[in-house]
């Protein structure tokens, strides 16, 4: 053992070597937030959007009538689906199919979901996704943990 050893040149290499690989994954999430739901705007979607989008407003997330509504936005989900790596639905194993990425955006996706609802919580959205998707208990605890430290719930709630 070097009893001379000093660890700061290899610590302060180690903190710069961090620092770009977080500066290259913060320029990941810009570049999707700037093609986040392009999709959106084009056929088919657009049309079924332009339909759909005040009639899910005004339901309840994960009721009857908005189910019933997906039904009939099929085509356009589906084409959503297919091109937005952010929703499970676009991997055949879906949620054990996504990267932290994906994982991110999908939870402000629903955050900015339920925003647009009424009725709309995040705490209550997570608990019908869990069903909905098959979510492990560690994702959940995951997506909580993330949930509380963004301050969208309140601790012990």
């Amino acid at each position: 053992m070097n009893e001379n050893y000093d660890s700061t040149a290899d610590t302060l290499a180690h903190i710069k070597r961090v620092n770009t690989l977080l500066i290259e994954a913060a320029a990941t999430l810009i570049h999707r937030a700037s093609v986040h739901d392009n999709s959106k705007l084009v056929d088919p979607e657009k049309a079924i959007f332009d339909e759909f989008t005040p009639k899910l407003k005004g339901s309840t997330y994960g009721s009857d009538e908005y189910k019933g509504f997906l039904v009939s936005m099929k085509t356009a989900l589906d084409h959503h689906y297919a091109n937005n790596s952010h929703h499970p639905e676009h991997y055949p194993n879906g949620v054990d199919g996504m990267n932290l990425f994906d994982l991110l955006e999908m939870l402000l996706d629903w955050k900015a979901a339920t925003e647009r609802h009424a009725d709309g919580d995040i705490g209550k959205s997570l608990e019908i996704n869990r069903e909905r998707f098959k979510l492990s208990d560690q994702t959940v605890a995951i997506l909580d943990n993330t949930i509380r430290f963004l301050g969208w719930k309140p601790a012990g709630e």
